[in-house]
């Protein structure tokens, strides 16, 4: 009996370390950090914004398709390019952006349909659980307990060694800490020309991804947090609208797809006439990555479609945009 305490005890102790060096001094500076940062950063820029003030929520869809620098001076609203990443747990991201929103803010949210059927064991699994237990035990504690486990147990001994790696790196070039990753203050993807964009015609090619059904998305546990914080929205009286992301125009949605999402947002959902489909040479590297012209003329579309649905009068572009936008095939 006093091995098996031994042993448990030993077990115990040596779980606990594995916790202590992941939540304490291991880490993953570059891959991680930088994710980190850009998360902090939007959040530092929202601060400084007076109310009523836009925030574009989604994952990179938002950072590539959407530009608050045009939004924004169309709207006559001070704007936040709030996206990420898909990986990143829309729990996660509702609980930091929360404390930032008030009353007669507005919240766009043109969400990748695969957010609306993550599961909780992908939302457990996403990179924001090694952020959290590392550098924001605040807001994890703010969760629910199985992301606190999840988080406890998020990285391996891969991370362990990775981090070194990555430790190594930033000690030789300290520069990598601040690398540029084309994303300007207010949160925008920015630089990703057509000009640029053209050596991945070729991959963009390859890429194929099916709709989600809508009976999926309505069940889908991404969309039971999306109820969840439009109960908090409506309880503060910030005013959340659902969107379309972009996505390669190869066929049309289903045609209940758009009732689908309307209804989740109680029937706030901005209906562009395309969809948000367009063709696959609009795109730089992926299906939620609008080349830099087409990323323009998309947030002028939706910046007049969310000046009809605010009841706004949606100013002319700034002349740049315009004409950048003209270039758009």
């Amino acid at each position: 009996m006093r091995k098996l305490a031994a042993v448990f005890g030993l077990l115990l102790a040596s779980v606990g370390l594995y916790v202590l060096l992941f939540a304490l001094m291991l880490d993953r500076p570059l891959s991680l950090g930088l994710l980190r940062r850009e998360i902090d950063a939007k959040l530092a820029y929202a601060a400084h914004l007076p109310s009523p003030k836009l925030v574009i929520l989604a994952g990179s869809n938002a950072v590539f398709s959407h530009r608050c620098g045009v939004i924004g001076p169309m709207l006559r609203l001070p704007c936040v390019n709030g996206g990420v990443g898909v990986g990143l747990g829309l729990d996660y991201q509702f609980a930091r952006w929360t404390p930032l929103l008030h009353a007669g803010d507005t919240v766009y949210m043109p969400l990748e349909l695969q957010q609306y059927i993550v599961t909780p064991a992908q939302v457990r699994e996403g990179p924001d659980a090694a952020i959290m237990l590392r550098h924001d035990r605040v807001t994890l504690a703010s969760l629910s307990p199985a992301r606190w486990i999840a988080a406890a147990f998020s990285a391996t001994m891969k991370d362990a060694v990775l981090g070194l790696i990555e430790d190594a790196a930033l000690l030789l070039h300290p520069a990598f800490a601040t690398a540029s990753s084309q994303i300007d203050a207010a949160g925008d993807g920015v630089g990703r020309t057509l000009k640029a964009g053209l050596g991945n015609r070729a991959f963009l090619a390859s890429l194929h991804r099916i709709d989600p059904t809508p009976d999926a998305i309505a069940a889908g546990y991404g969309s039971r947090e999306v109820a969840a914080f439009l109960v908090w929205a409506k309880a503060h009286d910030v005013r959340v609208f659902g969107g379309w992301p972009t996505e390669f125009a190869d066929a049309p949605p289903d045609p209940r797809l758009e009732s689908t999402l309307a209804g989740l947002y109680g029937g706030r959902f901005l209906a562009l006439a395309n969809a948000g489909r367009y063709p696959r040479a609009d795109f730089f590297d992926s299906q939620d990555h609008l080349v830099e012209e087409c990323q323009l003329r998309h947030s002028i579309a939706v910046a007049q479609g969310l000046a009809a649905l605010l009841g706004r009068r949606a100013d002319p572009p700034p002349a740049w945009a315009a004409a950048s936008a003209r270039r758009c095939p």
